[in-house]
């Protein structure tokens, strides 16, 4: 039995790798990238929760994000019983937001040799919760993003130190922004090409998103060549990281990407129902991986060690498992 309103897991048999991948395909083929709403200068940032003030990761951001940009920019969601503790209410008839965690469960390896020390192995299981916007909620406080003092990752400067301190060679000069995976090094035009240093941090960022993908680091497959379905993928990766960044530093991240790439993630998508939570399950530990190069960041991820969502299993490598 579902239980909408309590946060507790969904118990139906529902295809909630399907439901996500239709809603963010119906966007694609419309025209738009729905992940890039949100961001914009000047919007609130990166989903959280309302009670815990932890952000949500991975596929959580995209799907709250969206609904957060609909509901008019607030980014705080939590539980029905998260509210109802902290005496909020959630207004009668408001319809919440599914996310997703995943979770590992015991079970025999049926698999395994009948003289196997280990017989026990961990499946990793997805389970769906529903979440409110603070929006939809009576008695929560306004809300007040937090300025730089509280923020420092948010200064102008923020750009420059994660790309000082991950010491990525990085070229400036000429009419083309990439990474080289053969040479391991970023070519930025310079800034006076860019309509403004955000921008210019923007794109410089994307490109290191790509540079995280090297073997002596997030170890991704850098081997396809332009317009290629490889490139492609690792295109949606490097795009996704740049919103989780941008959301995170307050910067744009409306990186042009060329039209066939939105028309093949569209086709991707439809042919594989989980390749959008391993895309944003990748890109999370794109965006982990840099933000960490900030000291200030990092320490606030320190911090948040403890916190039960950071405990829960990454998408990547087990998109396989069937959903709970």
């Amino acid at each position: 039995m579902m239980k909408h309103r309590s946060g507790k897991p969904f118990s139906d048999r529902r295809d909630h790798y399907q439901e996500v991948t239709d809603r963010i395909v119906a966007a694609l083929e419309s025209g738009s990238k729905p992940w890039q709403q949100p961001w914009k200068n000047g919007a609130p940032g990166m989903p959280i929760n309302a009670t815990t003030g932890r952000p949500y990761h991975g596929i959580n951001v995209l799907l709250l994000a969206m609904t957060s940009f609909a509901l008019g920019g607030d980014p705080r969601f939590c539980s029905y019983k998260q509210a109802s503790d902290r005496g909020w209410q959630v207004r009668k008839g408001e319809r919440g937001t599914t996310i997703f965690f995943f979770k590992r469960m015991l079970v025999e390896d049926r698999g395994a040799a009948p003289d196997a020390e280990e017989r026990i192995k961990a499946v990793p299981m997805l389970r769906a919760y529903t979440v409110f916007n603070g929006s939809q909620i009576d008695g929560i406080p306004a809300y007040i993003a937090p300025d730089t003092t509280e923020a420092p990752w948010q200064r102008p400067e923020a750009a420059d130190i994660i790309l000082t301190n991950s010491k990525a060679v990085v070229r400036i000069g000429g009419d083309r922004a990439f990474y080289s995976p053969s040479l391991d090094f970023i070519q930025l035009p310079g800034p006076s090409s860019f309509h403004s240093a955000e921008a210019f941090a923007a794109t410089a960022l994307h490109e290191a998103a790509h540079w995280s993908g090297a073997s002596s680091r997030l170890d991704r497959d850098l081997t396809g060549r332009f317009g290629s379905a490889h490139y492609a993928q690792e295109e949606l990766r490097a795009e996704l990281a740049s919103v989780f960044i941008g959301g995170v530093l307050d910067l744009p991240c409306d990186i042009p990407n060329h039209v066939n790439y939105i028309a093949f993630w569209a086709a991707k998508l439809k042919e594989d129902k989980r390749e959008i939570f391993r895309a944003a399950a990748d890109a999370q530990r794109i965006a982990d991986y840099l933000l960490a190069f900030h000291p200030a960041y990092a320490e606030t991820r320190e911090d948040a060690r403890d916190d039960v969502e950071d405990k829960a299993v990454p998408a990547v490598d087990t998109a396989e498992a069937e959903a709970a």
